[in-house]
């Protein structure tokens, strides 16, 4: 009995100090990532991952990722990280990033390296509740079009940063290899060409409904023609009325009938 209380007692001890751990942010270190005592980084790179793991301590300051075999930034990925400062993802395989990937951080975020990646397009959501961070987007395989340029208008991105951006393919073949932001100084509108087929698309609209508007009305009255002439065709069909006596043929009428 003793030592089935002792028992307990450890057990009971051991299950509050987890608790504690977890309360105060630490979680045990991940596997195949290194996380020095005090320190708040974590360093999770060239460990051939292939996934964001799931149970990073929540006192992480900076995370290192870099270097990976990582395609994909899944939603709620760094969720409770709300002392996270720096996230470190470069040299990776990341094609795609999703709409609430970032959600959960804390807005403390001041540095995310995306750097080497595999990214061609990117939308402005992932990046919607940060402020104040920047972007190292460099050694991607942009491709420069309209979606690209709103997103780096959007972004409150440093001159260095959208530098940085080059386009590997473009919707023009003779923009290819240049920096994204050299093109924009120099008047080039990505956007212009989807206004244009916006505006055309809105134009032949409209003038398929006026076509529309014109053959019902012509429709209308034709109806309206037709009705009235079936109309006129019935009354001259009717019998013409009898021709009522005057007055001096009815007095004489009633006099002949009095004799």
């Amino acid at each position: 009995k003793k030592v089935k209380d002792r028992w307990m007692v450890k057990s009971t001890s051991f299950s509050l100090f987890l608790l504690v751990l977890i309360l105060h942010g630490g979680l045990p270190c991940p596997q195949s990532c290194d996380c020095p005592p005090g320190s708040g980084v974590v360093w999770c790179n060239r460990k051939d991952l292939v996934t964001i793991p799931f149970d990073i301590p929540h006192d992480t300051r900076v995370l290192y990722l870099d270097s990976n075999w990582i395609t994909h930034v899944p939603n709620g990925a760094f969720y409770g990280l709300k002392q996270l400062r720096e996230l470190h993802l470069a040299d990776n395989l990341i094609e795609s990033i999703a709409p609430g990937a970032f959600r959960g951080l804390g807005g403390g975020l001041r540095l995310l390296d995306l750097s080497g990646n595999q990214l061609e397009r990117m939308e402005f959501a992932p990046f919607a509740m940060l402020t104040w961070v920047r972007l190292e987007l460099y050694d991607n395989p942009w491709h420069c079009d309209c979606s690209l340029q709103k997103l780096v208008e959007a972004l409150p991105l440093d001159a260095e940063t959208v530098e940085d951006v080059v386009c590997a393919t473009a919707e023009w073949e003779e923009y290819t290899g240049k920096t994204l932001a050299r093109l924009l100084n120099t008047g080039v509108n990505f956007c212009l060409g989807q206004q244009r087929n916006t505006d055309l698309a809105m134009l032949l609209t409209m003038f398929c409904w006026f076509a529309v508007v014109i053959t019902y009305v012509i429709y209308y009255v034709r109806r309206n023609q037709a009705e009235s002439r079936r109309h006129l065709e019935y009354l001259k069909s009717l019998p013409l009325p009898s021709k009522q006596p005057s007055p001096e043929e009815l007095e004489e009428d009633t006099l002949s009938t009095i004799l």
